[in-house]
């Protein structure tokens, strides 16, 4: 197995489409609060950063954490499993994992959720660990994150690759020395991708493995 086969992959909006959980916990959090809520589709910009962050824009510092406690009593029930897996997402594990690489995910979810998804949506065997934040908000940002779970893996920042769709998985990869494939069948825009300084940009999990083996140093 050569050194440098180890991938770093997100998982909201690059291993599975959580839309319909997330945005609907979203919208159930609001309700309860008094408040009309958007559209899941005007709702689409909070997958991918920590679910906090996007509650404070919404309700405000005074109101977020009850926003989060209201988000996760729907998304721990229910929401959490209204997802589904991409498209050949199962193929490029497969082959990845039989060609050597050392996969893990690394997710700013809370790492219980992440967990359950990852078991549920039968993707587990394709892991070799799932890093997530702490329900206490620790780790949820990816720089900090990736270096957590390089810490913990022993994997020399040098010789691993991030995958993901958004901006958050670029600079947070950046941040640790590690180029990232963007792809474009998530939440993030090509344009995103490209400016945060995406190494390589795919349209289809098909076409992951070649960039890998572009990138990879």
């Amino acid at each position: 197995m050569n050194a440098w086969r180890v991938a770093f992959f997100d998982l909201d909006g690059t291993l599975t489409d959580p839309k319909p959980g997330i945005c609907g916990s979203v919208q159930y959090a609001l309700s309860e609060l008094g408040l009309e809520p958007p559209s899941q589709d005007d709702l689409e910009w909070v997958i991918g950063p920590p679910m906090i962050e996007s509650l404070r824009v919404m309700l405000g510092p005074e109101r977020a954490e009850e926003g989060l406690r209201l988000y996760r009593k729907r998304y721990g029930e229910t929401g959490l499993f209204e997802n589904r897996v991409y498209d050949g997402i199962p193929d490029l594990l497969k082959g990845l994992t039989s060609e050597g690489w050392r996969l893990y995910v690394a997710t700013s979810k809370a790492r219980p959720y992440a967990l359950r998804i990852v078991e549920h949506f039968g993707l587990a065997p394709f892991f070799i660990e799932t890093f997530g934040s702490g329900l206490d908000g620790s780790l949820q940002h990816k720089d900090v994150l990736l270096s957590h779970a390089l810490a913990e893996t022993g994997v020399d920042a040098a010789k691993a690759t991030m995958i993901g769709d958004r901006k958050f998985d670029v600079l947070g990869a950046r941040a640790n020395g590690l180029p990232t494939i963007g792809v474009a069948w998530g939440y993030g825009s090509r344009a995103e991708l490209e400016q945060a300084g995406a190494a390589a940009i795919v349209a289809h999990p098909a076409e992951v493995t070649a960039a890998l083996d572009a990138v990879a140093r």
